[in-house]
């Protein structure tokens, strides 16, 4: 007999939690297993580990010779010269090291020296990425897969549970959600979406029964000065906070990795561009400064 199971832990700086059907004998199992796959992939992703693959593409800038990577870091790094071209250089996994000056804790803008000093070491275009050798360039240079890692994490987790022979389920890391399947009476799981400007409260709830979802806004890290909000999305090309006309973007598309991707890139392009999400085929609900809701989520 089939019964609900929850179980919720902390990874990749995240509150995640899965919930599943499966027996008894099964469900414990399942759940080391996906704490395990999830934990591997935090250890091997990480920036703070100092064996992680990125700390040892990073510790190798400038010194003349490539790291050699396995297929899954070389499908990553696939990953983000796709999303570096599709955002026209917007999202860029070697703008990590603006987090060096901004510090959204401290309520003070950065030292402009400080960050101009940083810009030159950011850049995907001058990286040298022939499989499966990537270099960066220039000492000091550093990839960070933080953008998007947990979302290929979360279609990793559904895998890995549909391989356990789970059918109805649902993997939530820190809100970027991959769905197994519905309910066992083909119940949709009902999903909230975070209102931008109240903790802990939804603003709106979407029924999923497949796919993924996600959401990426300017709440998740910020800090007000004078009334001016700078949150954690920044500029790769100028190292400042984005000034998005959309205050939240929820993506859903058959992986989480998409959804995330999409979202993450329509807020970043939402400073100038506002509708690119309507040529995208995805389905979307984006958020303005007014809390005003558009997109074809939108009942």
């Amino acid at each position: 007999m089939l019964s609900l199971h929850k179980h919720s832990f902390k990874a990749m700086g995240s509150r995640c939690e899965i919930q599943f059907y499966a027996s008894e004998a099964a469900a414990s199992g399942i759940i080391h297993n996906a704490v395990a796959r999830l934990e591997a992939l935090e250890a091997k992703y990480t920036r703070y580990r100092p064996k992680s693959v990125t700390s040892q593409i990073n510790r190798a800038a400038g010194g003349g010779e490539p790291v050699e990577v396995d297929s899954e870091t070389a499908g990553l790094l696939n990953y983000a010269q796709v999303l570096f071209e599709q955002s026209d250089g917007l999202f860029d996994i070697t703008s990590g090291i603006l987090r060096r000056v901004w510090n959204f804790r401290s309520g003070k803008l950065p030292e402009a020296e400080r960050l101009q000093q940083l810009l030159p070491r950011i850049g995907w275009q001058q990286v040298r990425w022939e499989a499966p050798y990537f270099y960066l360039p220039t000492v000091g240079m550093e990839i960070d897969f933080g953008g998007f890692v947990k979302e290929y994490a979360a279609d990793q987790l559904v895998a890995l549970l549909k391989a356990e022979g789970v059918e109805h389920g649902l993997v939530n890391l820190g809100g970027d959600i991959a769905v197994v399947g519905p309910h066992p009476d083909n119940a949709p799981w009902q999903v909230g979406i975070q209102h931008p400007r109240k903790q802990e409260q939804a603003i709106a709830r979407i029924p999923m029964s497949r796919g993924a979802i996600a959401t990426s806004g300017d709440y998740e890290r910020f800090m007000l000065i004078d009334g001016e909000r700078y949150c954690h999305l920044l500029n790769p090309r100028n190292g400042f906070s984005i000034r998005p006309q959309r205050i939240s973007v929820t993506v859903i598309a058959d992986q989480c990795l998409l959804a995330g991707s999409f979202a993450s890139v329509a807020m970043l392009k939402s400073e100038t561009d506002t509708n690119w999400l309507a040529d995208s085929g995805v389905h979307y609900l984006q958020i303005d400064q007014n809390l005003s809701m558009d997109g074809n989520l939108v009942n």
